[in-house]
């Protein structure tokens, strides 16, 4: 038999006017078939309430990582970009962390991270990003709703997930969202 995949998740983020929002469907897919849950929350604050991240991937893997980061940004007294960095470097080398199957966005006020378990910590270019099974659909209509409308954070946070729902089958409109 082999192994079970878990597919699903999209995640968006956006920073505008002093606000950073990140939000997530809420769809967990066994195989290519079967919805095993609709509700799973995927993205919360962290830190104090300074932080919002969000995965896409395993979700017990990617509590872990939640778990760790949060650690990391305790070591290094909030600096998102040093915790990331040093989360990324433990992913990387650790033997145990290594087959953990996650993507994560992490932001604060200043700036939003992409971290892989590669070892990378990814600057995006823009004040959007997005991960995940519908994260190409997503970022898609976020860049177009960032440069061509006046919406806030959340609303184009909302809208792009809604619109990669409409494409991608392992996406949902049950959204969570969460905001700085």
């Amino acid at each position: 038999m082999g192994k079970i995949e878990f597919h699903g998740t999209t995640i968006c983020a956006v920073r505008r006017n002093g606000e950073v929002c990140i939000g997530g469907d809420g769809q967990v897919t066994m195989g290519e078939t079967t919805i095993m849950k609709s509700s799973a929350k995927k993205v919360r604050k962290i830190f104090k309430n300074s932080v919002v991240s969000g995965f896409a991937g395993s979700v017990a893997d990617a509590f872990s990582l939640t778990e760790m980061f949060e650690k990391k940004l305790e070591e290094h007294s909030g600096n998102l970009r040093r915790a990331a960095v040093a989360l990324a470097q433990m992913w990387r080398s650790d033997r145990g962390m290594r087959s953990l199957e996650a993507l994560m966005i992490v932001g604060n006020k200043e700036e939003l991270l992409v971290i892989s378990g590669n070892g990378e910590v990814i600057v995006p270019d823009e004040d959007f990003v997005a991960i995940g099974s519908g994260g190409n659909f997503a970022y898609a209509a976020a860049n177009a709703l960032y440069n061509h409308t006046d919406m806030s954070a959340e609303e184009i946070v909302r809208e792009s997930l809604k619109i990669a729902s409409s494409i991608c089958v392992y996406t949902n409109t049950n959204v969570s969202v969460e905001k700085l």
